[in-house]
């Protein structure tokens, strides 16, 4: 039977630490059957971020592969805090936020490099929920993704 937690392990990635609040909030939190996720940011293995404006140091599909980044960092703090990757159900909402320059379009595509990882790790029917993707001038330390998010945990979980 697939769970997350086999389709995360058939993926071959690495999770980054789970991030630790730079600032006055929780990285999660449940709220009944609901978990929240703050803005997570571009954490990579070595604890590091990945730095940059899309359309300035980095290219478009640097920005992709920097929201899967954000998207395992998710995935990170959701084990550290619930232990497993199962007891989430499905993801209800993503919020992505892109650091571009004025002129940049695209910020669905670079999102999709979150949504697509979610999807692969729940499925398409649990993996995919509603999503805004939306640019912004700056970002925090100058990374070029943060994405936050809702997930609906399973009942008893």
């Amino acid at each position: 039977m697939e769970t997350p937690e086999s389709n995360f392990t058939k993926l071959g990635l690495n999770l980054p630490p789970a991030p630790k609040p730079l600032g006055v909030y929780k990285p999660c939190l449940i709220d009944g059957k609901y978990l929240y996720l703050s803005g997570h940011g571009t954490v990579q293995d070595d604890g590091s971020l990945i730095i940059g404006r899309i359309g300035e140091e980095l290219d478009i599909e640097a920005g992709k592969l920097a929201a899967r980044q954000v998207g395992l960092a998710m995935l990170s703090t959701i084990k550290a805090n619930l232990g497993s990757l199962n007891r989430v159900k499905r993801v209800i909402k993503v919020l992505g936020m892109v650091n571009c320059v004025s002129t940049f379009e695209r910020h669905p595509y670079i999102i999709n490099g979150c949504s697509e990882l979610f999807a692969q790790v729940w499925g398409e029917e649990y993996g995919i929920g509603v999503r805004s993707a939306v640019g912004m001038g700056t970002l925090p330390d100058n990374i070029p993704v943060e994405v936050e998010a809702m997930f609906e945990l399973h009942e008893g979980a």
